[in-house]
Parts: structure tokens; sequence; C-alpha cells
């Protein structure tokens, strides 16, 4: 079980965060034209863009414990035995991508709040 660099860390970072916002981006254009035409409720793009951040996440990394960018980056989420991650830690590891600390903490722990809370690591996948 050989961990990921931080450069990929990023790399996987920028990519999923770019198709997050693609996907929220379009997601708000469809429910823009809901409001003006049929009166639904207007939405914050914020509150799109982090629920389809955390359903991205979800998502992928329950079903296939990989996102897209760690498809491309040959890398995985694994617990902390190698092993794949409960149900409950993907949600965890979810949740705490929202928060704005959550890159903060590579400093200080060594890896990233979502990380430490949800008892995961990203490791290579080769």
């Amino acid at each position: 079980m050989r961990k990921v660099g931080e450069g990929t860390r990023i790399l996987n970072f920028l990519i999923d965060t770019l198709i997050v916002f693609l996907l929220a981006f379009s997601f708000n254009k469809f429910w823009m034209f809901q409001v003006k035409y049929w009166g639904y409720p207007y939405l914050n793009f914020g509150w799109i863009f982090f629920g389809v951040l955390f359903v991205y996440y979800s998502f992928f990394e329950i079903i296939f414990q990989k996102s897209p960018a760690k498809w491309l980056s040959y890398s995985k989420v694994v617990n902390h035995v190698g092993k794949r991650p409960a149900f409950w830690r993907i949600l965890i590891r979810s949740l705490a991508r929202i928060t704005v600390i959550d890159l903060f903490f590579i400093p200080i722990i060594g890896k990233p709040l979502h990380d430490w809370v949800s008892g995961t690591e990203v490791v290579s996948s080769e």
C-alpha cells in the first residue's frame, strides 16, 4: 500500500473540482430555467455546487473507490488496512470535503481533514 504524493492529490483535486463545477453550472442553468418559467424557488449556486460535490464524491468512491481524477492518476481510496472503506466512512469523507478548512490540515496532521476524520487513505492502485 503506497500512499500517493501531494502532487497527485493536488492534480486529483483540480480535475475533480473542474468536473464538479461543470456539472453544478449545468444543473444551475437547468434550475434557473425552472425558476424563471415554472416558479421554482431560487437556489444559490453555492448550495448547488456543494450538493453536487457531495453526491459526486459519494457516488464514485462508494461504487468504484475512485473518482474520475483518481482513474487518471491510478489511485484509489482505502481504509487504514488497505481494504474497501465502509459506506459510512465515504459519506463522512464526502461531508468533510465541503468544509472550507479541509486542505489547511495538511501541514498540521500530514493529510487533509477528510482523510483524517474518515480513517481513509489515497493509495496507488498499480
